[in-house]
């Protein structure tokens, strides 16, 4: 692909639209020129003109003609000019008039302004009527002889002077368009200099090189501060992503290769002495709970890869999904009975069935079934664990509250990153794999909602999502749990 360069791109569309000004100011100008020259030119012409026929004499015969006194006529030699009275004589002409004598060729033309051609000379011709007294003394005012003036000059004097006015104006335009594509090519250069090195930065960035620091320069110019802070922001999380990503992956392999090491051990150990059939039985059960553990690590990385994966905004968001939260909670509820049930564990649930949320169905029961079986997990016998919907203007507030221990104040700001066990000893022993959390984040964020934690040491833990309320929804706003008609949706499990 062909690179272009706007500084080339800046400078020959201003340089084509300086040329096409200075070609049609270089018009005008011939045509100014030539119009005030050729009034000028006219004007010349009528004055000598004048003059011949102020040199039209009494020619002193019985006829009273008159005659062309030459003797007082004082005009440039290349002029032409013939004089002729209302008789069609000749009374004279100029040394340079080759045309035949008596032809009168000009006689018959209507302009009072003309143009000929002489011997390959153009001439621009004037012919003027003029009136000579012959005795003007006598008692009747004296004979008055009417007498037809030509008088042609050659336009090359006229003509020259007009083409040296557009020499002059077409070679100052081209110099002033030489002048202005040298200074712009400089101010051009000099003005894109941020963008230059706006470029270079970008240029120097990888994976292994995130540095991206405008200058100054950079951030004070205005069509550039936008673009820089969007570069910033892009590589800032382009960065924290690849983080997390290359985390995940290192995380997720200490997982596997623990667990795998926990099995290779437990099989080495059974291997290395004869033992009896209920050691083997022990021994191979507790590899099947390390391989359950594998599996279950497996199904939930694939379950946050998919729900990332749908985080892109290629979701397709023109249909309400219309999910009915309290079916959902009611389903979780009842398949997690059992597990409440043998740990005497009492589940109350509050929430209404005119819920309905914008959200994938599958993803909103694993959203509930993993804050509730953590919330199960971390209560102990006689704790009642809650769940609370309720309306916030148009958004659904999901309470999941718990008994338990409760979490320590410098864990909560890592309760929610992947593979993340403030309470490793524990999370073993309830099965824990640090991704229920990460899996209940990722489907907020999906949702264009969010996900917050609680908790108080003694005191229990608190899980509070919020996510948006379909616009079919019907529940009104800010209904609690205790306008919630308990033969409808609140409902206990003890």
């Amino acid at each position: 692909m062909r690179l272009r360069s706007i500084k080339t791109q800046l400078i020959v569309s201003v340089l084509l639209v300086e040329l096409a000004s200075a070609v049609l100011g270089t018009t005008l100008v011939v045509l100014y020129e030539r119009h005030a020259r050729f009034r000028a030119f006219d004007i010349m012409l009528r004055g000598r003109a004048d003059s011949l026929l102020g040199a039209v004499q009494d020619a002193e015969d019985a006829q009273d003609s008159v005659m062309l006194d030459g003797s007082e006529i004082n005009l440039p030699h290349d002029d032409i000019y013939e004089v002729w009275d209302e008789n069609g004589r000749v009374l004279g002409h100029s040394p340079a008039w080759k045309i035949p004598g008596g032809s009168n060729v000009l006689a018959t033309s209507s302009k009072q302004f003309d143009k000929i051609r002489v011997n390959g000379t153009r001439y621009r011709t004037i012919q003027m009527d003029g009136v000579r007294v012959v005795d003007p003394g006598d008692k009747n005012g004296g004979v008055r002889r009417r007498v037809t003036i030509v008088y042609g000059s050659p336009t090359r004097p006229a003509w020259k002077a007009v083409w040296n006015a557009v020499l002059f104006y077409g070679a100052t335009s081209l110099i002033l368009v030489i002048l202005t594509g040298v200074v712009m090519f400089w101010l051009l250069r000099r003005g894109l200099a941020p963008l230059d090195e706006l470029a270079a930065q970008a240029s120097g960035l990888s994976v292994n090189s995130w540095l991206f620091a405008p200058s100054d320069r950079i951030r004070e110019t205005t069509e550039l501060a936008p673009l820089a802070t969007a570069l910033e922001t892009a590589m800032q999380g382009l960065e924290r992503s690849f983080k997390q990503q290359h985390q995940f992956v290192s995380d997720a392999t200490h997982e596997l290769k623990t667990a795998v090491a926990v099995i290779k051990s437990s099989l080495q150990l059974l291997s290395m002495k004869p033992r009896a059939p209920s050691e083997y039985q022990t021994g191979l059960e507790r590899c099947q709970i390390d391989c359950r553990r594998i599996e279950e690590i497996v199904v939930k990385m694939l379950t946050l890869a998919r729900v990332e994966s749908n985080m892109t905004g290629t979701a397709d968001h023109s249909s309400v999904l219309s999910t009915n939260l309290g079916q959902i909670v009611k389903s979780v509820v009842t398949q997690l009975e059992t597990f409440a049930e043998l740990n005497r564990i009492c589940i109350e649930v509050l929430v209404s069935d005119a819920f309905t949320l914008d959200i994938e169905e599958d993803e909103l029961e694993l959203l509930c079934s993993n804050l509730l079986m953590n919330a199960l997990q971390h209560s102990k016998a006689g704790d009642v664990v809650r769940v609370i919907g309720r309306s916030v203007g148009g958004w659904l507030e999901l309470v999941i509250s718990d008994q338990g221990g409760g979490i320590e104040k410098e864990f909560l700001p890592y309760i929610f990153d992947r593979f993340y066990r403030n309470d490793f000893s524990r999370s073993r022993r309830t099965g824990g794999t640090g991704l229920g959390l990460a899996i209940c984040r990722a489907i907020t964020n999906k949702a264009n909602g969010t996900i917050e934690l609680r908790s108080t040491p003694g005191s229990g833990t608190t899980v509070v999502v919020r996510l948006h309320l379909d616009r079919n929804s019907c529940t009104p706003t800010g209904i609690t749990a205790e306008q919630i008609p308990s033969n409808e949706t609140k409902s206990s499990s003890c």
